[in-house]
């Protein structure tokens, strides 16, 4: 997605025509993110209604630091984060089943990714998981980016990361699935 600075601009300076326009240019992209991390329809509608009151509100302080989608973004993002936080007060159902630790592995098929197994398989992680999954491996935000958005640690990020990739790959492709790690190499 990107989207015309003199759209921005002009939206920066009351034009509501302009506001209305770069709703149009990103509100795919960003409902795609909202959905996401709140996993159902009805409440990324409610978030996106709030992400666009908070962009409205906001524009006029939109300094230009980041691309304006990236700004959209990170907006959508805390405005998710913001509706999990109120929506948590409900638990959540957990999922007992953990493979047993002594199953024979079996590495992720080489074939491309099913999108479909995907969206099906998302919204079965838990918020937490799903949340670093879709910030981190969907739309790019860095480790320091979710950890703020989260409140957790990077450490703990990494982690929840790390857990929410096997989960997931374990919905979409099965129990003995097994996510490989990769390693840094030392550097000698």
């Amino acid at each position: 997605m990107h989207v015309d600075a003199t759209l921005v601009e002009a939206a920066r300076r009351g034009d509501q025509g302009a506001f209305e326009a770069l709703v149009r240019e990103t509100h795919r992209s960003v409902y795609g993110l909202v959905y996401r991390l709140v996993g159902n329809h009805d409440d990324a509608a409610d978030v996106m209604q709030e992400t666009y009151l908070r962009v409205w509100r906001g524009l006029r302080s939109f300094r230009g630091d980041a691309a304006f989608d990236t700004w959209v973004y990170r907006v959508a993002a805390n405005a998710a984060m913001s509706h999990l936080k109120k929506r948590s007060r409900d638990p959540e159902p957990v999922d007992p089943t953990e493979p047993t630790p002594f199953e024979r592995p079996v590495l992720l098929p080489e074939e491309p990714l099913d999108l479909e197994v995907l969206e099906r398989a998302l919204p079965k992680l838990p918020v937490a998981m799903r949340t670093v999954i879709v910030m981190k491996d969907m739309y790019g935000f860095s480790l320091e980016e979710i950890a703020k958005h989260v409140g957790a640690t990077e450490g703990a990020v990494k982690v929840r990361l790390f857990r929410a990739r096997r989960r997931l790959a374990q919905l979409m492709y099965g129990s003995d699935v097994v996510v490989p790690m990769r390693r840094k190499k030392a550097s000698g």
